[in-house]
C-alpha cells in the first residue's frame, strides 16, 4: 500500500508540476500581452500629444490670422509703455480746469473718428447698392438678349 500511496503522490506531484508549468506559461503570455498593450498605449499617447501640440500651434496661428483680419494687430493695441505714458500725463494735471482742455480734445477726436467711420459705412452701403443695381441691370440685359436670341432662332 505504501508503494501505491507513493505512486499517487508522485502522480500528484507530476500533475502539480504540469499545472505549475502551464500557469507559468500563461503568466509569461499575459506579461507579453501586457507589454504589447503598454507599447501600443505609449505609442498612441505620444501620437495624441503630438496631435495636441500641432493643434495648439494651428489654433495659435488661426487666432493670429483672425486678429490680423480684424485689423487688430499687436502694434495697434496699447502696450504697457503707452498706458504708462497716459497715466503719467494724467498725474501731471493738478485740477479739473487742467483736465478740461484734454477731455475736450479727446472728445473732439472721438467725434471726428466716429464721423469718419459713419462716412466710410455710408460709402460702403452706397457702393454695395450701386453694385447690386449694376448686377441687376446686367442680369436683365442678359435675359433680354437671350430672349431675343431665342426668338430669332425660333423663327
Amino acid at each position: 500500500m505504501s508503494q501505491e500511496l507513493t505512486q499517487q503522490w508522485l502522480a500528484e506531484i507530476q500533475t502539480l508540476r504540469q499545472q505549475m508549468g502551464q500557469l507559468q506559461s500563461d503568466r509569461d503570455a499575459a506579461w507579453e500581452s501586457a507589454d504589447k498593450w503598454r507599447q501600443l498605449y505609449n505609442t498612441e499617447a505620444e501620437q495624441r500629444r503630438t496631435d495636441a501640440q500641432m493643434s495648439q500651434v494651428a489654433i495659435a496661428e488661426l487666432k493670429a490670422e483672425i486678429q490680423k483680419l480684424k485689423g487688430i494687430e499687436d502694434a495697434t493695441l496699447p502696450d504697457s509703455s503707452t498706458a504708462t505714458a497716459i497715466q503719467a500725463e494724467i498725474e501731471q494735471l493738478k485740477s479739473p480746469e487742467e483736465l478740461q482742455p484734454k477731455l475736450i480734445a479727446v472728445m473732439k477726436e472721438r467725434d471726428r473718428l466716429l464721423q469718419a467711420l459713419k462716412t466710410e459705412q455710408d460709402n460702403h452701403a452706397q457702393t454695395r447698392n450701386n453694385l447690386t443695381t449694376a448686377l441687376g441691370d446686367a442680369i436683365d440685359s442678359l435675359t433680354r438678349e437671350r430672349a431675343a436670341a431665342e426668338g430669332e432662332s425660333g423663327r
